[in-house]
């Protein structure tokens, strides 16, 4: 099977410049009532990066109730898995399943009834490569019309019949096609400039879409829901705004924070994530344990750039920083549990402080809710820096190269470093929002200098956002 689109690869060629960013806590989703065309054939390809696991989501599902014919549905199940199904059964559940939140995957399902091989008839594939294991398999009737293009309530983020299974995630070019069974090659292809590389990324589609046929490019912030094919089938927004248009695409994927990490930790102190994985909050039971996350891209070489903002404080303030590979980080406990490793972790302390492995030393001014910490690494002189709203503490300047004037402190050279942020539980827990360069919040506009990312504050000199296309050029 092709790669995926992950945290360490480049695309070039074809560019997709947006996706939408779904949210299952504000009941995200699109919708449309279409009318009536080819209940029997076509074909539904969209490009999903994952920021939930075990639960059922929606990624477009017709009717309104769970009838035999009247209702269709392509879901990620609660084992996430992917299924294709009626209101009476499954039509396809893969075995594979899809639990890495890094990256991009290429979906495309292929529905024709009037052919004469059943197993024909539903055809799935992942990252240009068809599916044919799976741990349930039913084939659609000869000829029969089932719910999609029906005159029924169709929904794209969300299960039409269901009051829950919200999609959490990230969705770009998606299309549907009414009256053909296509192939992922109508949408996407190997790399043309590396072949070998087996990296599968998107392409144009040329060809026409049917009555019902529609293209969702989410580029227009304003009507997120707009039909791109010419078609005018657009959806109706619900609960979506213009931050929720996202630049972490199929073709430039950008950090988020690492979901796996959500894992209850003792006396009932959990994690939870929101807004495309960008956003970490604590719900505290009776534990004063300090918990931590990570972004899903690590760096060790040269200069990078990103911001959190402090949305609640909690009983402590949370601190903010990076973490390095040799704290033998616990992605189930999400903490980092190697205390003999010197230099496990740094972070900017509300208090004026610092903090090193614990120990704690003068920096900076405090912050708290509502202000925006921007972190900047350089591996070229191993440096860190912190700014508070725009101003670097201690006088620093993360241009100053060698000399690290103002810096935190000296990291160290030979590690990779992870962003990451901690809370303290007990009695209650904070929340951080962070962006790698496409924000969950609204933010100035401010770039790098490749031209990527929406920050709040200038980004210094030099430094870049964590996405594929900067790490593959500057990392």
């Amino acid at each position: 099977m092709p790669l995926i689109l992950a945290s360490n690869s480049a695309s070039g060629g074809y560019n997709v410049a947006n996706s939408l960013r779904f949210n299952s806590a504000s009941s995200d989703n699109l919708s449309r009532t279409p009318s009536a065309s080819n209940r029997k054939t076509w074909t539904f390809s969209t490009w999903i990066k994952f920021t939930r696991t075990g639960s059922n989501q929606g990624l477009l599902v017709a009717g309104a109730s769970y009838t035999e014919f009247g209702y269709l549905g392509i879901k990620i199940g609660n084992g996430d898995y992917f299924d294709v199904g009626m209101g009476t059964g499954i039509f396809r559940r893969t075995t594979q399943l899809f639990r890495d939140v890094s990256a991009w995957y290429h979906f495309v399902v292929g529905f024709d009834t009037t052919q004469a091989t059943a197993s024909d008839r539903v055809k799935v594939y992942v990252n240009g490569s068809q599916i044919t294991d799976f741990s349930i398999s039913n084939n659609p009737t000869l000829n029969t019309d089932y719910g999609l293009n029906s005159n029924a309530l169709t929904t794209v983020g969300r299960n039409s019949e269901s009051a829950g299974e919200y999609f959490n995630g990230y969705m770009a070019e998606t299309y549907y096609i009414d009256g053909q069974q296509l192939t992922p090659s109508s949408f996407g292809q190997t790399d043309p400039s590396v072949p070998s590389s087996g990296i599968w990324q998107p392409k144009a589609y040329t060809g026409t879409y049917g009555t019902n046929g529609f293209y969702l490019q989410f580029k227009n912030s304003a009507s997120l829901g707009t039909d791109s094919s010419g078609n005018g089938n657009t959806f109706t927004v619900n609960n979506l705004t213009s931050v929720d248009q996202s630049t972490d695409t199929c073709t430039n994927n950008f950090s988020t924070l690492n979901l796996l990490a959500n894992n209850e930790v003792p006396n009932g102190n959990t994690f939870s994530y929101s807004d495309g994985a960008l956003t970490f909050k604590g719900s505290a039971g009776t534990d004063t344990s300090q918990m931590m996350t990570v972004g899903t891209q690590a760096v060790s070489t040269g200069k990078w750039y990103w911001e959190a903002k402090l949305i609640s404080v909690g009983s402590d303030i949370p601190g903010i920083g990076i973490l390095n590979t040799e704290a033998n980080f616990n992605v189930q406990n999400a903490y980092p549990h190697n205390s003999s490793v010197s230099a496990y972790g740094y972070t900017y302390m509300s208090n004026g402080q610092k903090s090193n492995n614990g120990t704690d030393a003068a920096y900076g001014t405090s912050y708290t809710t509502g202000d925006i910490i921007g972190i900047a690494l350089d591996m070229t002189n191993n440096k860190l820096y912190f700014s508070k709203n725009g101003t670097f503490q201690n006088s620093g300047d993360p241009t100053s190269g060698a000399t690290g004037t103002g810096a935190a402190y000296t990291v160290q050279s030979a590690l990779t470093y992870f962003p990451a942020c901690n809370l303290r539980f007990y009695p209650s827990a904070g929340e951080w929002s962070f962006n790698f360069g496409s924000p969950s919040y609204a933010a100035n506009s401010y770039t790098d200098g490749a031209g990527f990312g929406n920050f709040s504050y200038a980004v210094p000199s030099g430094y870049y956002s964590l996405n594929t296309k900067n790490l593959a050029n500057f990392g």
